[in-house]
């Protein structure tokens, strides 16, 4: 077989890192690179037209030969002259299983994607370049995709992964779970459940599930590379970032970390190109304002469209999205983010903040409501294109650096913003099926947030029982919502509101605790805290909250008794997974 017209890179394999590769070698100055793929399909095809690409597609190679200073790269169709050669697919690990135990089902697989996937729920299990893969080759079908990838630093996945995922969130065709992982999958019904460990992922059933194995580094065997080819320097492979070197029949084998081979091949091979990289071997960073701008372009999918400043450092803000609707349940809470790149409000210095300058800082927030519409009714958030959101300004201390809140402060309607794909949780009114039943929320600070949604949702569905909203602040003026609530209940006699200022002169210092152990509420509004009929919703201060910890089988209280501790002595039980309970609560921070 006759050699095509010389290339300068052939790249086999077109995965995360060979796409990645490819591109940012056309962007260095190299000018014929060949992509050879022996699928008919990529997971990132929108790269090719993007990047005018050269695809061979169900093309195998069969064996690497050099020749004359040049390499010889055969496959079961062509012959291709080139400079450098880099091996970027890898196999997936024969043994591998899964790590967490898994109900036996068809609808459970390992890096098979299931043929009629359009409109069905899949979950991808993973945090590698080849989970994003799986990940987007589901998108592109038409499958509805959550992704459990708890464990990823996206520092580490090639620019092609990288880029796909920012587009999927973006589009809101995605969700990512970035620091959960199910526990175990289960079946229910014939479907798979993902069972999770976290209190703020809830448990999800999927029509399929598909676990991304871990990929490893491809011998010169296995692609047929010649130990001639292999001494020439000119071949390479796709590695891990922390995977040690090697050798094969004694000649050192060429294998450079993740997607940077291809700066390391361009420095090998192509010395006249120009790599714009610093005297650390670093691609230096142009942080002017076009990039700024690209970057809010790759990663923002909504606007603020409302910013209220209770104070200079609480706010309320509302966000809509550009893709996607706003379902939600009351109670429950959404991802905000913004990119490191923006400006703060403080004088902090993020830590390695060049390192990080590029990337989108995330934080999950409870999704709060308006209380009322234009019209000065109570508002249904199911019409509504918006999510609302109460945010408190963290600020900086020696031990912590917050990265998100500093810069939301400089946020203004109007301003771009990142909003997750989805909401989740399952901190919600599930559990108040009487419309009789007592109902009793404790917060601190913003973690009013998601009471404020569930009580206007028990109250427009005609909730006849008492309701009661307690909430512990520093400040009078620390209670965003204050009027909103006073209106509530002026308009509905079974609702109370009782704010707690724990450092104003004019009234006593009183935590939640206390109401609790003096009976405030029964005395102040006639409301018993009677397990059988009440149902306690607690969201703020781990402190308040006060959890138990399971030793030995035995549940310890902390020193400081909390809400929990008092409630369990008059006979209330926590509302954990498969063991229901009426007292629920959300961990805020």
């Amino acid at each position: 077989m006759n050699a095509s017209s010389a290339y300068d890179l052939v790249i086999v394999g077109g995965t995360a890192g060979g796409l990645s590769v490819a591109v940012s070698s056309l962007r260095s100055g190299l000018g014929l690179i060949r992509v050879v793929e022996s699928r008919n399909s990529l997971a990132f095809p929108e790269l090719v037209g993007e990047n005018q690409l050269d695809v061979g597609y169900g093309e195998t190679v069969t064996s690497v030969e050099e020749l004359d200073g040049h390499l010889i790269v055969n496959t079961n169709r062509m012959a291709y002259r080139t400079k450098a050669c880099l091996i970027a697919d890898r196999a997936a690990l024969p043994d591998w299983v899964p790590p967490i135990p898994v109900a036996a089902s068809e609808r459970v697989r390992t890096d098979v994607i299931p043929d009629h996937v359009e409109d069905e729920d899949v979950l991808v299990v993973g945090y590698t370049d080849h989970a994003v893969e799986l990940l987007a080759s589901l998108a592109g079908a038409g499958a509805r995709v959550v992704m459990a990838a708890g464990g990823m630093d996206t520092g580490r996945l090639a620019p092609a992964a990288d880029h796909a995922l920012r587009r999927l969130e973006r589009e809101r065709r995605a969700t990512l779970l970035y620091r959960s992982v199910p526990d175990q999958i289960g079946e229910a019904s014939g479907f798979p459940m993902a069972y999770f460990g976290d209190r703020r992922t809830p448990d999800l059933q999927f029509d399929h599930v598909i676990f991304a194995s871990p990929r490893r580094t491809l011998t010169p065997a296995e692609v047929g590379v010649s130990d001639a080819a292999l001494a020439s320097g000119q071949v390479w492979f796709l590695g891990e970032p922390d995977e040690s070197p090697r050798e094969y029949h004694g000649i050192a084998v060429p294998t450079a970390p993740g997607w940077n081979v291809g700066t390391q091949i361009a420095a090998a091979c192509f010395p006249e190109v120009d790599l714009g990289l610093n005297k650390t071997g670093v691609a230096q960073r142009r942080r002017h304002t076009s990039e700024i701008s690209e970057l809010r372009d790759e990663y923002y999918n909504a606007t603020i469209t409302h910013f209220e400043p209770t104070h200079s450092d609480l706010w309320v803000l509302r966000v809509r999205p550009d893709h996607g609707d706003t379902n939600h349940k009351a109670g429950q809470y959404a991802s905000l983010g913004l990119g490191y790149w923006e400006e703060r409000i403080d004088d902090a210095e993020d830590p390695d903040l060049e390192a990080k300058w590029e990337k989108l800082i995330r934080r999950s927030y409870s999704i709060s409501s308006p209380m009322f519409d234009e019209h000065g009714y109570l508002i249904d958030v199911s019409v509504t294109d918006e999510l609302e959101f109460y945010i408190v300004l963290v600020p900086p201390t020696p031990d912590n650096i917050p990265a998100l809140t500093p810069r939301l402060a400089l946020m203004r309607p109007g301003d771009r913003i990142y909003l997750g794909p989805k909401v989740a949780g399952r901190y919600t009114l599930e559990t108040v099926t009487d419309p009789e039943q007592t109902v009793v929320f404790f917060s601190t600070g913003t973690g009013e947030a998601p009471q404020n949604a569930m009580i206007i949702e028990l109250l427009r569905k005609g909730h006849s029982g008492p309701i009661v909203s307690a909430v512990t602040v520093r400040k009078w003026a620390d209670l965003g919502y204050a009027e909103h609530h006073r209106t509530l209940e002026r308009r509905h006699q079974n609702y109370h509101y009782l704010p707690l200022p724990t450092r104003e002169d004019d009234i006593p210092k009183q935590y939640l605790q206390d109401l609790i152990i003096n009976n405030v509420l029964e005395k102040r509004f006639g409301v018993r805290l009677d397990p059988d009929r009440t149902d306690v919703f607690l969201c703020g201060n781990p402190a308040m909250i006060g959890l138990p910890e399971s030793k030995e089988g035995e549940e310890i209280f902390p020193e400081t008794v909390g809400v929990v501790q008092l409630l369990s002595e008059r006979g209330f039980t926590l509302d954990r997974r498969k063991q229901p309970g009426n007292i629920h609560y959300e961990e805020y921070w």
